[in-house]
């Protein structure tokens, strides 16, 4: 799944909704699923970004792309539950679900967490995605097959010093992940999470600032696994946790 390489068009007639989509992991995710045949709705709060992504994919040669500008901090339950109609409205369903978008929040002492910084993170990197993905389930629900990919971290997985909210989150993230998958198996949904690793983005950047970002893989070069799992054809795993990286 590391060296996947997709026929041709095999997302062909797809729908596929992509947060963060404006930038690293997400913008790659969003071109790629677009090289490969399906329509991409591109989710993020900066619109400037997410235009420059639907030039891309149109320059391409790519089906047109939707283009969702939402501020997750922000976003309510009925926020959500509008898109969904106008997705099930303009697609009929969707067959793929990326939550890319997260926070970094700040990084220090647990004693020093403040409650604002504890609640934005958690906003973003929990709450929009459990509004979100409940919201979207009933399209979800109407596709062939679907495919819901959770994005986690090697600090969602075994808890690090100083990582406070965003650690935390991240074995949150885990959590729904893992219960979504137990509740839909044996179904046309299937829920895994992917760690991306040490990968050459703006957050990474931000968590480490002193490395040398060009020892890093770039998004392009962790895709594969991302096609890997939007496959139905392919893909059957449900409730996994992939790395991307694999040491």
């Amino acid at each position: 799944m590391h060296t996947y390489i997709p026929s041709k068009q095999y997302l062909d007639k797809k729908t596929i909704l992509v947060t963060g989509a404006g930038d690293g992991i997400g913008k790659q995710a969003a071109l790629h699923y677009a090289k490969f045949g399906a329509t991409v709705i591109l989710l993020g709060k900066t619109v400037a970004k997410l235009e420059k992504v639907y030039d891309e994919i149109i320059n391409n040669g790519g089906n047109e792309p939707a283009i969702v500008p939402l501020d997750l901090k922000g976003a309510t339950a009925k926020h959500y539950r509008d898109m969904a109609n106008t997705i099930t409205d303009q697609f009929g369903y969707l067959d793929g679900l990326l939550h890319n978008a997260s926070v970094l929040g700040h990084l220090g002492p647990f004693e020093q967490i403040s409650e604002q910084d504890w609640q934005n993170v958690f906003q973003v990197n929990v709450t929009s995605q459990f509004l979100m993905t409940q919201a979207l389930l009933p399209a979800l629900k109407k596709a062939p097959q679907s495919s819901v990919i959770f994005t986690t971290s090697s600090v969602g997985l075994k808890g690090r010093a100083y990582w406070g909210p965003y650690s935390i989150s991240k074995f949150a993230t885990q959590g729904m992940m893992q219960i979504l998958a137990d509740e839909f198996d044996n179904s046309n949904i299937r829920c895994n999470s992917i760690n991306p690793g040490g990968t050459k983005t703006a957050m990474r950047a931000k968590a480490f600032p002193a490395e040398n970002a060009d020892n890093l893989k770039t998004p392009e070069e962790i895709m594969p696994l991302y096609l890997y799992l939007m496959d139905n054809d392919t893909s059957t795993e449900n409730g996994q946790t992939f790395e991307a990286q694999p040491k």
